[in-house]
């Protein structure tokens, strides 16, 4: 069984709109847990003014009967409450008026997809390539991301996520037990699990705003009881590993990711890095640590999945950088679009969603089943296959 998306709409359009197909059957939702984390999404210090405006609730359409998974493609809708203020603007119909009352966007932003989309797709509205390659996209990602989560969650794989960095400050280092790392990052308003670091963050982010400024960060993901056996070493796009990285990459501003240690490896010598097998009767096979982030030969191993992934800041600034006019060709201050100075705390949750999705596409992958039923029996019969190994 193949598990797989596609959505659709603009961050100034009527809604954004997925169609999930693969999901198996008999899977209870729990709706209230998939508005939750879209809601999650839109915390965080820093946030801008867009999230006063979004209450983001997932409307299913398709694919869900009496509250159980149907088998069929699942159909879901975030509307955009701004929308109302956008109608004539992003209207699908020709509208008469002057390049002001199109709000056609001219002059691209540095760090943002508008020159070069303008540019590939000879688009001389570059409103037409922002509309799309906002992180607004990222709601309905999430909402997508939701069913992936409680999928897993039916077979005891939880998701957590946590900040590691908002610019210059760092967040220590805390090993708590992943119910308690759930409730204390939800908690924060920067999703760390140190209080003073949390003020620090908030008062970092204070400054960077003041100046007109924004700041990226580092955010870190794991994930717990995922089997032994995910993924493949078989083939390049088999590896579960190099496509948590491609999802996570896919992410609005993310330009960089790592498995367990990731680029520290760079530095360390081998007996350092590798993570030594130990095997008892309890736990069977295992690893004294964790430093390759539960993959080896790209298959996850029994070990927390650990995935970071780090965001560049976001290009769109109050103190507007240097930019060419695609009319005049003079150089102009890039245009300002509303924005925050600083989504790390949400592109933290976006990037549980991601991999979460990743992990259940492989799930189902390596158990296959059209009903939930058959993926439990599978996923028995694997068990004991493994510990009679």
């Amino acid at each position: 069984m193949s598990l797989r998306y596609l959505t659709a709409g603009e961050t100034h359009g009527p809604q954004l709109t997925a169609i999930v197909e693969g999901m198996p059957s008999n899977l209870k939702l729990d709706f209230e847990e998939l508005n939750f984390q879209l809601h999650r999404r839109q915390k965080g210090y820093g946030r801008g003014r867009r999230m006063q405006i979004e209450k983001d609730t997932a409307k299913i359409a398709g694919g869900v009967r009496h509250g159980y998974t149907t088998g069929a493609p699942i159909a879901l809708v975030v509307e955009n409450n701004d929308w109302k203020h956008w109608q004539n603007i992003m209207n699908i119909e020709p509208i008469e008026g002057s390049d002001e009352e199109k709000r056609r966007v001219h002059r691209p932003r540095p760090g943002h997809a508008d020159l070069n989309g303008g540019m590939k797709y000879n688009l001389k509205d570059l409103r037409n390539v922002l509309e799309r390659s906002s992180a607004r996209e990222t709601a309905i990602r999430v909402a997508c991301g939701g069913l992936a989560r409680q999928l897993l969650a039916e077979f005891g794989i939880k998701v957590a996520g946590q900040v590691i960095r908002i610019g210059e400050i760092e967040a220590p280092y805390h090993d708590l037990p992943i119910d308690e790392l759930i409730a204390v990052t939800e908690a924060s308003s920067v999703r760390v699990t140190d209080p003073e670091t949390e003020k620090k963050m908030e008062a970092y982010i204070d400054l960077i705003k003041q100046e007109g400024d924004s700041v990226g960060g580092v955010v870190e993901c794991i994930v717990e009881g995922v089997p032994i056996g995910l993924g493949s070493h078989v083939q390049y796009d088999r590896k579960l590993d190099a496509r948590i990285a491609q999802g996570v990459m896919s992410i609005n501003a993310f330009k960089g990711v790592e498995i367990g240690i990731g680029f520290e490896a760079g530095e360390l010598r081998g007996s350092q890095v590798h993570d030594e097998i130990l095997y008892d009767e309890e736990r069977g096979y295992h690893r004294r640590t964790n430093r390759l982030g539960g993959f080896e030969g790209g298959m996850t191993n029994g070990m927390p999945v650990v995935v970071r992934g780090v965001m560049k800041p976001i290009p769109t600034l109050y103190k507007p950088l240097q930019s060419v006019d695609i009319d005049t060709k003079e150089v102009f201050t890039a245009q300002v679009e509303r924005s925050d100075a600083c989504a790390v705390p949400a592109a933290s949750v976006v990037m549980e969603h991601v991999v979460a999705w990743e992990i259940a596409k492989a799930l189902l992958e390596k158990f296959g089943g059209d009903s939930i039923e058959e993926i439990r029996a599978n996923i028995a019969s694997y068990e004991q296959q493994l510990e009679q190994y």
